[in-house]
C-alpha cells in the first residue's frame, strides 16, 4: 500500500473511531440550525417541541447575537429579541408562556460598539489571525422577560447598575438564578420570576460565578467559577440559600463550565478541555458527572468543539452547541441519549 492509500485508510480508520466511542451514548445527531452565520446556547420549551438560542443573523449588519424560537418538527424559527445590541443567555418559563433573555439594546452606544466588531472583524480577516474568546461584561446588558414571541417585554433588573445575564428559571417557575456584577467580580443572585427579592447566594470576590441552573427540586444551584485561577473555570454547586458551597473539579490545567442537571439531581452533564499545553488548541467535549461520586464519563469525540449542553424536558435527548468537523462555524445539534453505566 502506498503513503497516500495508507494516509487515506488511517484516516478512515480515526474517523470511524470517534463516531464509534461517540455512538455509545449520542445516537441520530441531527444538525437543526443552518440559517446563521453561527448559532448556539440552546434550550427546550417545556413540552419539548421548540428550542429558544443565540445567534447571528445573516445580512444585517449587527455582528451579535440575537435570540431566535424554532420549531423542531417544521425548522421555522423566529427572532424574539429587539434586533439590536448583544443578547445572550434565553430561557423558556416552565409554565406561562413566556420567555427570559439578557439584552443589551438600551445601550445609549449601541452604534459604535456595532462598528468596533466589525472593523475588528476585517482586521482579523486580513491578519489571518483567529481571536482568543472572550466574554464581554456589558454594563448595559440587562435581564428581560417577553411572550414568546418577543411581545411585552418587560425588564427584570432595571437598577442595576453593572452586567446582569446568565439567568434561568427554577421548575416550578416561581424563581430565577443569575449573574451579576462588573468584570472581575460576578456573583449569583437569586429573585423572584417577577424580579424582586433579589438575593446574593455566592460571595467569593475578586472573581467570575456564572451559568447556574437550579437542580430539579431548586434546592441546590450548579455554576463555573474561576476563583481557583483567573480564566480556568471549575465546577461548583451550592444550595439554592447560599450554604453548603462545595467545588466538583479542582484541575487547573483544565477548563470546565456549562454544567446542567440530569433529573435525578446526582448527575450533570458539562462541557472540558485540557489547557496544559499553552502551544496546543484546547478541544471542548461533553462529560457527564456523577456529582456524588466524582466519576466522569466522556460523552463527545468529534474534531471539532462541543459545548454548552442541556437535556429535553423528558432527559431523553441533549441539544448543544458544536463545530462539529473544527473548521465550520457552531450550529446547534439534537441527539438521543443513552445514560453512561457506572
Amino acid at each position: 500500500m502506498n503513503a497516500l492509500l495508507l494516509s487515506m485508510a488511517f484516516a478512515a480508520g480515526a474517523d470511524t473511531d470517534w463516531k464509534a466511542d461517540e455512538a455509545k451514548h449520542l445516537t441520530n445527531i441531527v444538525q437543526v440550525t443552518k440559517d446563521f452565520v453561527r448559532a448556539g446556547e440552546g434550550y427546550f420549551a417545556p413540552d419539548g417541541k421548540s428550542i429558544i438560542y443565540q445567534a447571528e443573523e445573516k445580512g444585517t449588519g449587527n455582528p451579535f447575537y440575537q435570540i431566535f424560537v424554532q420549531d423542531l418538527r417544521t425548522g421555522k424559527f423566529n427572532r424574539v429579541s429587539p434586533g439590536k445590541g448583544r443578547t445572550t443567555c434565553a430561557y423558556f418559563h416552565p409554565t406561562n408562556g413566556r420567555i427570559l433573555f439578557a439584552s443589551s439594546h438600551e445601550d445609549p452606544d449601541i452604534k459604535s460598539h456595532v462598528e468596533a466588531e466589525v472593523k475588528q472583524r476585517a482586521e482579523d480577516a486580513k491578519s489571518g489571525k483567529r481571536r482568543r474568546y472572550s466574554w464581554d461584561f456589558d454594563p448595559f446588558m440587562k435581564i428581560y422577560e417577553a411572550d414568546i414571541d418577543g411581545a411585552n417585554l418587560k425588564c427584570l433588573t432595571p437598577d442595576a447598575k453593572a452586567y446582569s445575564a446568565e439567568g434561568s428559571y427554577s421548575q416550578d417557575g416561581k424563581k430565577i438564578v443569575y449573574s451579576s456584577g462588573n468584570a472581575g467580580n460576578v456573583q449569583l443572585y437569586t429573585m423572584d420570576a417577577d424580579g424582586k427579592n433579589a438575593k446574593a447566594i455566592t460571595t467569593a470576590k475578586d472573581c467570575y460565578n456564572g451559568g447556574p441552573f437550579f437542580s430539579p427540586d431548586a434546592t441546590k444551584v450548579i455554576f463555573r467559577s474561576d476563583r481557583k485561577e483567573k480564566d480556568r473555570l471549575q465546577l461548583y454547586v451550592v444550595n439554592a440559600d447560599g450554604t453548603g458551597e462545595k467545588a466538583l473539579t479542582s484541575d487547573d490545567k483544565w477548563v470546565y463550565w456549562a454544567p446542567y442537571w440530569y433529573k435525578d439531581g446526582k448527575h450533570i452533564i458539562y462541557t472540558a478541555a485540557d489547557h496544559s499545553n499553552e502551544l496546543a488548541r484546547p478541544n471542548y467535549d461533553l462529560y457527564w458527572m456523577n456529582i456524588e461520586t466524582g466519576k466522569t464519563t466522556r460523552l463527545t469525540h468529534a474534531p471539532g468543539q462541543d459545548v454548552l449542553p442541556v437535556f429535553s424536558p423528558d432527559y431523553k435527548k441533549i441539544l448543544w452547541t458544536s463545530s462539529r468537523d473544527g473548521r465550520s462555524p457552531t450550529q446547534l445539534y439534537i441527539a438521543d441519549f443513552t445514560v453512561p453505566q457506572e
